[in-house]
């Protein structure tokens, strides 16, 4: 015969046994009547709606956070004392329900503390682990994470299937949730001067709602699904516990770094610490392609270690091997932006010249970050054909794709 689980048992029962984990408890029965008693008394609302790993709503138990603080890292930190209330927290169970207000968090990415808040895992088949991994390869948040915080991530993420016209995030909105895109279309609107404006696309792939779990900020714009399709969420606090605490680190190594680069000078103090927060590292081994003439343009490039050498082939120069080198780029200088500026296939190839590192951004987060940049950029697309004419003989149209 068979046996139906009741809605919610399962995420009530892994709350229970993380914290078992996490505490070793000596008297196991005295801990679940201390832990369930404390997770009854802290319910605010009987029942609560619960999005399922198929995109439905379905009635289950959950605890409401919206109306009280989500106690932070900076708040774990301190000494526990022996009061059962403060020893037996309440597990988080549910992340799905759209959060009321985040501006009275307290959240210190810098303060080293312990990390004792329980950990949120999402039960996943294989096929579905698959295809989350599949999605979170090339997302730049993800690439400084070592192997622990990713598998954290992934235990902690949830899929949601969404339907033509369906708003995931709207403007002016408090963040619960940061989206990494299996599959789908998304158009970004923003509001500017009164009207809604179609700013960019996400095609199949992606992330986005980071900016606000990360600076604690309303949504900067609306996502509307234009076809059907299927994200990954991750909730605020996982994403603030891994994601923002890594990103502080980070920040501290290349503060200094960024702020000598004069791309950036043209940005706030504010505008460069985003730009650090997005940007992803990558290594190169001596002569491996960085960028392939030719392809489709998806990141921008900064040299942080290492010289990378420029090259192009071109009709005016059939027998040059490999192409021509016409350029050199070392610590501080980028390269990679004339194909996003111009919306067009990269119109040279680069290598790397003995080991190389790299910040790279991804196009969305350039376009979304760097337009006080622009125009910097696009002068310095007449500087480039006007060196290029001295080496091909022939007159250079850098945004012409036939080049």
């Amino acid at each position: 015969m068979s046996i139906k689980i009741p809605a919610g048992l399962t995420d009530l029962l892994q709350g229970f046994t993380v914290e078992v984990l996490r505490k070793q408890p000596v008297d196991l029965v005295e801990f679940a009547v201390q832990y369930f008693t404390k997770l009854r008394a802290s319910q605010k609302v009987p029942f609560g709606n619960e999005r399922s790993g198929s995109g439905a709503f379905r009635a289950t138990k959950a605890v409401n956070f919206a109306d009280e603080p989500m106690q932070t890292d900076s708040e774990n930190g301190e000494e526990e004392d022996d009061d059962d209330d403060e020893e037996f927290e309440a597990p988080v169970i549910n992340r799905f329900t759209r959060r009321v207000s985040v501006c009275a968090e307290s959240f210190n990415p810098d303060e080293e503390e312990e990390d004792t808040e329980p950990r949120v895992i999402h039960p996943k088949t294989d096929e579905q682990r698959r295809r989350l991994q599949e999605a979170c390869k090339d997302i730049l948040l993800f690439k400084n994470l070592d192997q622990e915080q990713m598998f954290q991530l992934l235990d902690a993420m949830f899929e949601m299937l969404v339907k033509v016209d369906e708003h995931v995030i709207d403007q002016g909105d408090d963040g619960d949730n940061f989206y990494v895109i299996e599959r789908g279309t998304y158009d970004i609107f923003v509001n500017l001067d009164g009207l809604q404006r179609c700013v960019g696309t996400y095609d199949n792939r992606g992330s986005f709602g980071e900016l606000a779990l990360m600076y604690n900020t309303p949504r900067a714009a609306t996502i509307i699904a234009t076809s059907n399709g299927a994200l990954w969420g991750l909730d605020r606090a996982t994403f603030r516990r891994i994601i923002v605490k890594n990103n502080a680190k980070k920040r501290r190594l290349y503060e200094e770094f960024v702020q000598s680069l004069p791309l950036l000078k043209s940005l706030e103090l504010g505008e460069r610490m985003k730009v650090v927060d997005v940007f992803g590292t990558k290594i190169y081994k001596d002569g491996e392609c960085i960028i392939a003439q030719g392809d489709k343009a998806d990141c921008f490039y900064i040299v942080e270690s290492g010289e990378v050498r420029i090259t192009m082939k071109h009709k005016a120069k059939p027998d040059a091997d490999g192409g021509m080198e016409i350029a050199r780029c070392s610590r501080g200088q980028y390269f990679g932006e004339l194909a996003l500026v111009a919306n067009q296939p990269r119109a040279a190839s680069a290598y790397a010249v003995g080991n190389v590192k790299c910040l790279v951004m991804d196009v969305q987060a350039f376009e979304r970050l760097l337009g006080p940049c622009m125009d910097i950029m696009k002068r310095n697309i007449a500087n480039y054909e006007e060196q290029l004419v001295d080496l091909f003989g022939t007159n250079m149209d850098l945004t012409d794709p036939s080049v």
